[in-house]
């Protein structure tokens, strides 16, 4: 009898971390193929004929449940690689490992295609290149100095130098600080679970403007008001706003995530075509 318990309090267990687990991947925070699927099959059979109790069979179905959605994350990211001709680099490396020298050799000359060319010198084409090279003006007069202007060196203003937009006429770190409060805004307003779309925030009427806030959105993430979330399955971005800048970010080394904001990618956001 109480083997048996025993045995039933561990298959509890197993449950449990299976169904946690599970729950890690379906929030995007553990990579799905982790998961062995065979072994967590193997261990639910093992342990199914024990449970009597309600409570237990509702694990079983918990556990059950949580695996599929899993499955199915698991299925969703094969099938969009497959459908984007997608090779996992760590896939061609084990494959390219467990090839032999034959047959990398075959495929090698396969998908060679050389470009030959026979160059052979001759009395004419001495001849041509003497003559080119006595035709051949001297250098001082095929590279005639250039003529510079000698400028005054003179003074300049900060107004000046905003009405030319060198310079903005707000403080970076004003500027900074007005963008992140705008992130925040926004984040209440359209966002969920206290972050938003990368490109709902940084997506602009014009392209020129896209750019100038995704730069800024860039020093949000670097100096610790902001952080991203990146999805790989679904390729979605998301950004979200800290309560207060969180100064160690940007004293310690951190991971340089680089977002294309092209002009094609622009106005896909502008067709409502992103996500």
């Amino acid at each position: 009898m109480e083997s048996k318990k025993a045995q039933k309090k561990l298959g509890t267990e197993k449950l449990q971390r299976i169904i946690e687990m599970c729950i890690a991947i379906e929030n995007h925070t553990v990579d799905p193929f982790l998961l062995n699927v065979d072994d967590i099959i193997k261990v639910v059979k093992e342990y199914f004929p024990q449970w009597e109790k309600p409570e237990e069979l509702n694990l079983d179905s918990e556990a059950i449940s949580h695996l599929a959605s899993a499955i199915k994350l698991q299925s969703e990211w094969i099938k969009q690689r497959s459908t984007t001709l997608y090779t996992d680099p760590f896939l061609l490396e084990e494959k390219i490992t467990q090839t032999t020298k034959e047959e990398m050799v075959s495929v090698f000359l396969k998908a060679w295609h050389p470009l030959v060319e026979l160059e052979q010198i001759s009395l004419f084409s001495l001849s041509e290149a003497l003559q080119y090279w006595e035709r051949l003006l001297p250098l001082k007069e095929r590279w005639p100095e250039l003529q510079v202007h000698e400028v005054a060196m003179g003074t300049t203003s900060w107004d000046e130098l905003v009405r030319q937009r060198v310079l903005s006429d707000r403080v970076f770190s004003d500027e900074l600080e007005s963008f992140w409060r705008e992130l925040k805004e926004k984040v209440k307003e359209k966002g969920a679970d206290g972050k938003m779309h990368y490109w709902d925030f940084v997506g602009a009427d014009t392209y020129e403007e896209t750019v100038q806030r995704a730069f800024m959105a860039s020093f949000l993430i670097s100096y610790g008001y902001a952080t991203l979330e990146i999805r790989p399955l679904e390729e979605e971005i998301f950004i979200e706003p800290f309560e207060k800048p969180i100064v160690k970010i940007a004293t310690q080394q951190s991971i340089s995530i680089p977002l294309s904001v092209t002009y094609d990618t622009w106005q896909k956001w502008k067709r409502g075509e992103m996500y």
